[in-house]
């Protein structure tokens, strides 16, 4: 069995460390496959993480970095960049109006083309939630980077977390819609324990802790789906 691993930084295994972004090897894609090769299972796991990515980006590189590898599961995880703001410019022009790098609406299209796409192709999609953030540690390494100015603009327009959870519910909506398999690593992350441990200095990346557990969940799902399909095959 064939799994991709498709999405942004997160998929990647980026962390923010000692005050710079860096690659964990302890990555999630990395960690599921320790997981199925210590319980004799025969997957391969391909990681397809891209920083900076967004649903656009992956629309984009479906073809070649999913549909050609012919995977029977492709792990989306996306979301993050979609529902950012430019905060340069916030920072610039803090009282003029600023949307979503990817608006709402278009971010479902692209979910819902891509999942369309995978199943057209007889490639199974699971929408992964999104990671929750940690909001204070997040506005303060933006607030630092470019200005204390778009703490103002984001009183007034509601912040990340706002707009991270919108994104999150119309996700969880769209995999219902599309009756796609779901796995719910923001459930799942909440539920592990303090997300201080899970979460990196920059407020929404995550730690090697954190990966671990997004990985623990996609595998416990994989293997439950995989015994409800032999059975019904038996």
């Amino acid at each position: 069995m064939k799994i991709v691993c498709f999405g942004d930084s997160l998929t990647r295994g980026v962390s923010f460390v000692k005050g710079r972004l860096r690659i964990l090897k302890e990555n999630y894609p990395n960690t599921l496959q320790q997981l199925f090769s210590e319980n004799n299972k025969e997957v391969s796991v391909i990681n397809k993480g891209v920083f900076n990515d967004n649903s656009h980006h992956l629309l984009e590189r479906l073809e070649k970095d999913v549909i050609m590898e012919r995977p029977q599961y492709v792990i989306i995880e996306i979301g993050g960049n979609d529902c950012n703001f430019k905060w340069k410019e916030v920072a610039e022009k803090p009282w003029e109006e600023h949307k979503a790098i990817v608006p709402m609406n278009q971010y479902i299209e692209n979910i819902k083309s891509i999942i369309t796409n995978l199943k057209e192709h007889q490639i199974t999609p699971v929408i992964a939630t999104l990671p929750p953030l940690d909001p204070v540690r997040y506005y303060k390494n933006i607030s630092d980077k470019y200005s204390p100015s778009i703490s103002h603009w984001i009183s007034e327009v509601g912040g990340i977390d706002y707009w991270h959870g919108l994104y999150n519910r119309n996700l969880n909506r769209l995999a219902e819609e599309c009756s796609t398999l779901k796995v719910d690593v923001r459930s799942a992350l909440k539920k592990a324990g303090d997300l201080v441990e899970f979460i990196s200095d920059d407020g929404i990346h995550l730690t090697a802790a954190g990966y671990k557990v997004l990985s623990e969940e996609i595998y416990r799902n994989i293997e439950k789906w995989n015994k409800e399909e032999e059975g019904l095959s038996t």
